[in-house]
C-alpha cells in the first residue's frame, strides 16, 4: 500500500506540474488590470480566460495524469482511458442525469451531484483507468473482435468499469461528499488554527506523498473551498481565501534557505565547501521556485527530529498569516515567482507582510536549527561519521557520467527492475537492495538516498532529475 500510494503521489506531480502557465497567465493578466479582472483589457482579458482554461479543468488533468503516471508501461492509451473514465462518471452522475434518473426536478437532485467534476473524482478516474490497462493491455480476443485486443481494448473497459463505479457512486457518492465537507468545514472553521493544522500536516506527509490528498481538500474544488481556484479567478473573500496558501511563502522562500545556511555554519570545517554548493543551489531552488524536496530530503531522514520541527514552524507560519489576513496565492508552490505574479491579484491582501514574517521565519529557522544540530550533534549535511561522510560534489557534473555512476551504484542492469522520476527524486525498484552500493550513489553529490520498501528506494538529485533518468534510459536500452 505504502509503494502504491508513492505512485500516487508521483503521478500527481504531472499535472500539478502544469499549473505554473495558469500562475503565469492569469498573473500576468491581473498584473496589467488588476481592478477590472479584464473588463478593461482585451489583451488582460485573454491572459486570464487562458490560464482560466487550465485551473477549471484540474480534474481532467489529474485523470489523465494518474491514469499515465500509474499505468505500468506510461503508455498514451493509458492516459486517453483516464479521460474516458472521467467523461463516463461525470456524464452519469450530472445533475440533469440524476434528475432524469430519479424522475424528479434539478433542484430537488442532491448537492453532492453538482460538484461530481471534482479532483477526487479525477484521481479516482486516473487510478480505475491505469488499472484497467494494467490489466487488460496485454489481452488477445477472438480473430473476429482482434480489431479491439491489447491497448484498444482498454478504453472500453475503463468505461465499463466507470459504469459500475458509477452505479456505487450514486449512493455512495453523497455520504463521502458529505464526510468530505464535514472535514474541510470543521478544519476551515477553526479559522487561523485550522490553517495551522493544515500547514502542520502538510509538511508531515511529504515522505509518505500524501499530501497531495490534502491538498486536494484545501487547494481545489473538492469540498468547495478551492483555495487556488478562488484566490485566482477572484470569485473569494479578501483576506481569507489564500489562507491556505499564504503561510507558505515564508517558509519556501525564506525558512528552509535560512535552515541550509544552519547546516552548512555547523558543517565540519573540511566539508564546508562542499555543503555549501549543496545547500546554495538547494535554497535557491526552495527561493525562486518554491520546490523543496532537495533542501527537505537532505535533512529528513539525517535528522528526523528537525522535520518534525520544520513541520511545526510551516502550522505556525501558516497560522499566523492566516491570523493576520495576509494572503498570496500560488499556481505550483510557494516561491518567489508564484509571490511576485499573485501580488497584484484582487484577492492578495498586504502580501508585503509575508516578506516581514519570512525574515522572522528565517531567523527562527536559523538559530533553532543551529540550536538543535550542535546541542543534540545531528548528523546533517557535512557532520557525518568519518566513516559515512558523502561527497557533496562530483569532478564531472555532466548528466551521462553522473547517470553512469549511479545506475552502476544500483547494480546495472541485473539488478535494476524499474527506473522513473518524479520532481526531484529517481524512483527504482531493484532485484536485492544488498545489491546497491550506497556509497558509491552517494559519491556522486546526489542529495541522499531514501530506503522506502525490501526492493524500493529514491535517490534524490534535485531539478535535472528528468535529464539524469533520461541518461539512465539509454543506458537501459
Amino acid at each position: 500500500m505504502k509503494k502504491y500510494l508513492q505512485r500516487l503521489g508521483r503521478s500527481l506531480m504531472l499535472p500539478v506540474a502544469v499549473l505554473p502557465a495558469a500562475a503565469i497567465l492569469m498573473g500576468i493578466g491581473y498584473w496589467i488590470d488588476p481592478s477590472g479582472w479584464g473588463s478593461d483589457s482585451v489583451l488582460a482579458a485573454f491572459l486570464i480566460k487562458a490560464g482560466a482554461s487550465i485551473i477549471d479543468h484540474i480534474p481532467i488533468l489529474f485523470a489523465v495524469g494518474v491514469a499515465f503516471g500509474m499505468a505500468k508501461d506510461k503508455d498514451g492509451s493509458a492516459a486517453i482511458s483516464g479521460l474516458v473514465a472521467f467523461l463516463v462518471v461525470t456524464t452519469m452522475l450530472s445533475t440533469n442525469t440524476v434528475a432524469l434518473l430519479l424522475g424528479i426536478d434539478v433542484e430537488s437532485v442532491d448537492a453532492a451531484f453538482g460538484k461530481i467534476d471534482n479532483a477526487f473524482i479525477g484521481i479516482l478516474s486516473g487510478l480505475i483507468a491505469a488499472a484497467m490497462y494494467n490489466r487488460f493491455s496485454q489481452v488477445k480476443l477472438p480473430d473476429f473482435l482482434a480489431f479491439f485486443s491489447g491497448k484498444r481494448l482498454v478504453p472500453i473497459m475503463s468505461a465499463v468499469a466507470m459504469l459500475v463505479a458509477s452505479a456505487l457512486l450514486f449512493y455512495i457518492w453523497p455520504i463521502v461528499f458529505g464526510a468530505l465537507v464535514s472535514f474541510g468545514e470543521s478544519i476551515s472553521a477553526l479559522g487561523a488554527f485550522g490553517a495551522g493544522l493544515y500547514g502542520f500536516f502538510n509538511r508531515l506527509l511529504i515522505p509518505t506523498g500524501l499530501h497531495h490528498a490534502l491538498n486536494t481538500v484545501f487547494w481545489f474544488d473538492t469540498v468547495g473551498i478551492n483555495d487556488i481556484g478562488k484566490f485566482w479567478d477572484g470569485s473569494g473573500v479578501k483576506g481569507v481565501t489564500g489562507m491556505y496558501q499564504a503561510g507558505f511563502f515564508p517558509i519556501m522562500m525564506f525558512g528552509l534557505p535560512a535552515a541550509g545556511l544552519a547546516m552548512y555554519h555547523t558543517a565540519k570545517t573540511k566539508r564546508k565547501k562542499q555543503v555549501a554548493s549543496l545547500v546554495l543551489a538547494a535554497g535557491f531552488t526552495s527561493f525562486f521556485t518554491g520546490v523543496t524536496e532537495p533542501l527537505e530530503f537532505s535533512f529528513m531522514f539525517l535528522a528526523p527530529v528537525l522535520y518534525v520541527v520544520h513541520a511545526i514552524l510551516t502550522g505556525l507560519s501558516l497560522f499566523i498569516a492566516a491570523a493576520f489576513h495576509w494572503t498570496a496565492g500560488f499556481g505550483f508552490s510557494a516561491g518567489f515567482v508564484d509571490y511576485i505574479l499573485s501580488m497584484r491579484l484582487p484577492m492578495a491582501n498586504v502580501p508585503l507582510m509575508l516578506v516581514v514574517q519570512g525574515l522572522v521565519f528565517a531567523v527562527v529557522y536559523y538559530f533553532v536549527f543551529r540550536f538543535l544540530i550542535v546541542k543534540f550533534d545531528m548528523k546533517t549535511l557535512g557532520r557525518e561519521d568519518e566513516d559515512e561522510e558523502v561527497a557533496t560534489t562530483s569532478s564531472d557534473t555532466s548528466f551521462a557520467k553522473l547517470a553512469t555512476e549511479i545506475y552502476a551504484g544500483l547494480g546495472g542492469a541485473s539488478n535494476v527492475s524499474s527506473i522513473n522520476y518524479c520532481a526531484t527524486r529517481l524512483r527504482v525498484e531493484v532485484e536485492d537492495i544488498k545489491n546497491v552500493d550506497q556509497q558509491r550513489i552517494k559519491n556522486t553529490g546526489v542529495y541522499g538516498i531514501n530506503i522506502v520498501g525490501p526492493n524500493s528506494l529514491q535517490v534524490i538529485v534535485g531539478a535535472n532529475v528528468q535529464f539524469v533518468a533520461d541518461e539512465i534510459g539509454k543506458l537501459r536500452k
